[in-house]
């Protein structure tokens, strides 16, 4: 059995696509199956068992030995969410029980860690296990990740393969119940089909014109064939960035998106909201070199080609990867 936790989510619902494409069918979907808006990304799924979240370390405990390899993709990921509590409860500590399991029954395991680690950036984007304890997040979320990263980098005992990915900025199907904290590109899509307009982010740093933010966009069929490939493969376990490796400004985000649906481009700008603009990250790329090492060659899709892919296959009529 596969197990994939934050099943009904973005990533993890595009996750279980990828391993029913490949022929995988013995899933055990993971995830508060509560809401309504995201059942479409796993009705269609070939899931073996579905285990709500606040079930699933007992059932794990008691099921290990049937377990042939775990994704941890599901936590709390709102990087408004001030709460502490929250994020040590879901984040953290039920990462490290899953952990504990995993090393005791030799369980290979694949969990989400965050660009949002990285801060401001001000020690560069290198999965470097040496570097990882000096980062400096910008908020609780990437403090629960990166407190994550940094207990795990202290275990002398570990699963039989492990990686942690440094997600950057994932975007692609499946995203639509997302809300604020969807994609660019989503929100670019609907204010465009909605106005005929793209509003973006005023820069609020002089270094940087309006728009010229630069980030690290990586399409999500690229997130989840690197994670075939690390359980396909299991090379030397560890934390690995996983992002294009090409940082891309705001602006080319929102013209590619105009260009797959045939407008013009017309773009404004509008103020960062005051509560995330002290912690705003204008510039991101992931260093890319540790995975394509570890034997990961694939290409990764460019801006353009994930962004016409995305909107003129999935965007306009909401189909489900």
């Amino acid at each position: 059995m596969i197990v994939v936790t934050g099943a009904a989510g973005f990533i993890g619902s595009c996750l279980i696509g990828q391993l029913n494409a490949e022929g995988y069918k013995n899933i055990i979907a993971v995830d508060a199956f509560n809401r309504s808006d995201k059942k479409a990304n796993y009705a269609s799924k070939n899931i073996q068992e579905f285990i709500e979240r606040t079930d699933f370390i007992t059932w794990l405990a008691k099921n290990a030995s049937k377990v042939e390899f775990i994704f941890h993709i599901g936590a709390r990921t709102d990087t408004t969410e001030k709460s502490i509590e929250i994020f040590n409860e879901l984040n953290l500590n039920y990462s490290k029980s899953l952990w504990e399991i995993c090393t005791s029954h030799q369980i290979p395991f694949v969990y989400a860690s965050s660009a949002a680690t990285y801060g401001l950036g001000e020690f560069g984007y290198q999965d470097d296990h040496a570097l990882i304890p000096q980062l400096k997040p910008l908020n609780p979320y990437g403090d629960s990740k990166q407190d994550f990263d940094c207990w795990v980098l202290e275990q002398a005992k570990q699963p039989p393969f492990w990686a942690g990915l440094k997600f950057f900025n994932v975007y692609g199907p499946n995203e639509y119940h997302k809300g604020r904290m969807a994609s660019v590109i989503f929100h670019t899509f609907h204010q465009i089909k909605e106005k005929g307009e793209m509003r973006l982010f005023r820069s609020h740093n002089p270094k940087y014109g309006n728009g010229e933010q630069l980030r690290d966009f990586i399409y999500v069929k690229d997130v989840v064939s690197v994670c075939s490939f690390l359980m396909e493969k299991q090379p030397t376990s560890g934390i690995y960035n996983l992002g294009s490796g090409k940082a891309r400004t705001f602006i080319d985000l929102a013209s590619l998106t105009f260009l797959a649906l045939g407008h013009e481009a017309k773009i404004d700008f509008i103020d960062t909201p005051e509560d995330i603009r002290s912690t705003y990250q204008y510039f991101t790329e992931a260093n890319m070199s540790k995975l394509i090492e570890a034997g990961y060659h694939k290409p990764f899709h460019s801006l353009e080609e994930g962004i016409s892919d995305y909107v003129k296959n999935y965007l306009t009529t909401e189909k489900i990867y």
